[in-house]
């Protein structure tokens, strides 16, 4: 059952596959992009250095991560180039959010090191997650849960579709 809660303990049998899906050596970030299976893995844009892909274990609904397409863990060691196109994509991002999602603020950030709270530490990305008034409820306070209101599949759809105008212009 999905979100029992028993003595204290809130089961999530679906966090496994996440768990499980990477293995010793394998970087989702150069990995999925490789796949060519954007869909399949939600990769809504990819521009000449970084791509933009939702997260698949979202903080919020409309979590993206945005990432440089070479494998470099240290934000210092960007280049000038992958820099510029990783933010210009970024500006894209909140843009795009703000059109189609119309959220009141945003939280943009890079966990860089374990006290961090980085859960990818060898390769740069960047978090931008959208936020509502009143997008927290008592469920993260009391069951550390975040409740979705829309399925990724559906965010996608819609996200998918702003993008490609943006490149189509």
């Amino acid at each position: 059952m999905r979100g029992k809660r028993d003595k204290g303990n809130l089961w999530a049998p679906w966090r496994m596959e996440y768990i499980l899906s990477s293995e010793e050596g394998e970087c989702l970030f150069c990995d999925r992009p490789r796949l060519g299976k954007d869909e399949e893995v939600f990769i809504l844009y990819r521009s000449p250095q970084s791509f933009v892909m939702l997260n698949r274990y979202p903080y919020n609904n409309a979590h993206l991560l945005l990432a440089p397409f070479r494998h470099v863990a240290a934000f210092e060691d960007l280049t000038d180039d992958e820099i510029s196109d990783c933010f210009t994509l970024a500006q894209l991002c909140v843009v795009i959010l703000k059109e189609e999602l119309k959220p009141h603020g945003f939280n943009l950030g890079m966990n860089i090191g374990d006290v961090a709270g980085a859960g990818v530490k060898a390769h740069f990305h960047l978090h931008i997650v959208p936020r509502w008034l009143g997008d927290t409820s008592f469920m993260p306070v009391v069951a550390s849960t975040n409740v979705m209101p829309q399925a990724l599949s559906e965010t996608y759809a819609k996200l998918k579709r702003r993008f490609d105008a943006r490149r189509n212009k």
